[in-house]
């Protein structure tokens, strides 16, 4: 059965999202021509172009988002991020992704990274200053570049596995658990961190995140500083809760920081 979650400004549905679903949820994708600020060294490709190239060659779009913006005359030319799948890619309980961010307003190059998306609480990860970054400006060969470099994320795959698997085997601590939490808000939250509570963020709420793994520790802590509802204090010791994320570089650069902090955790705890 084809599962569908869909939030204010994204869409990500458990089979290839259609062209109907992309289009209404991230109509930027489609923009045949740049915004006007644009000069003429901008070379002009949608990305639904390029998601065509790139499905030719067995990957396919599973989330698409896309950003808000301040003037509406740059509502067609948004930012926006797609989560595609390779056909080779096999699924237990995650399965790794290839991050496509881009606009036609000159606010984004073509960017890529890996990422990794686990299904029980439908957590999109994205990998951390680990692995390996593609930008492609939009100048010169940009097809070719975007899928020689969704190429190159997809040789990161078997790492990525490898480094999730090695955080599932280790175990944490309640005192290893409260720290990684702490260092997490603090990358969340750096002027407040030391008015909320680790325990918030270390919240299980369903049965499958009952484990002490590193990796389900990484995933309730994520779950919870993307979606918000926390605990705390404003500077005028006000009580009041957080908020969710819902901008695209705000939610990217805030997983690839979580990812990161566990990989140091996991490198810290094997020496």
């Amino acid at each position: 059965m084809r599962t569908v979650i869909a939030r204010t400004n994204s869409i990500r549905t458990s089979e290839p999202l259609s062209e109907t679903e992309m289009r209404l949820w991230a109509s930027s994708i489609y923009a045949d021509d740049a915004h006007h600020s644009r000069s003429e060294r901008y070379v002009q490709i949608p990305t639904s172009q390029l998601l065509a190239g790139l499905k030719a060659q067995g990957f396919e779009p599973f989330h698409v988002a896309q950003a808000g913006v301040r003037h509406q005359d740059k509502m067609a030319f948004a930012k926006h991020v797609v989560r595609l799948r390779h056909k080779t890619q096999l699924a237990d309980e995650s399965i790794n992704e290839i991050v496509l961010l881009n606009s036609h307003d000159g606010s984004s190059s073509y960017r890529m990274l890996a990422g990794c998306f686990r299904f029980v609480c439908a957590n999109g990860m994205v990998c951390g200053e680990t692995f390996d970054e593609v930008r492609v400006t939009h100048r010169g060969d940009i097809q070719d570049n975007v899928i020689n470099g969704a190429y190159r994320i997809l040789e990161q795959s078997k790492a990525i596995t490898a480094s999730r698997e090695a955080m599932q085997a280790i175990q944490l601590s309640i005192d290893d658990q409260q720290l990684f939490a702490q260092s997490a808000l603090q990358l969340r939250f750096p002027e407040r961190y030391l008015s909320m509570r680790p325990d918030q963020a270390l919240r299980r709420v369903r049965f499958d995140d009952t484990n002490t793994d590193l990796w389900t520790t990484l995933n309730v802590v994520q779950e919870h500083l993307i979606k918000g509802g926390l605990t705390t204090r404003t500077p005028s010791n006000r009580l009041t809760r957080t908020r969710a994320i819902k901008g695209i570089d705000a939610n990217t650069n805030l997983n690839c920081a979580l990812w990161t902090l566990a990989e140091n955790m996991k490198a810290w705890i094997q020496v």
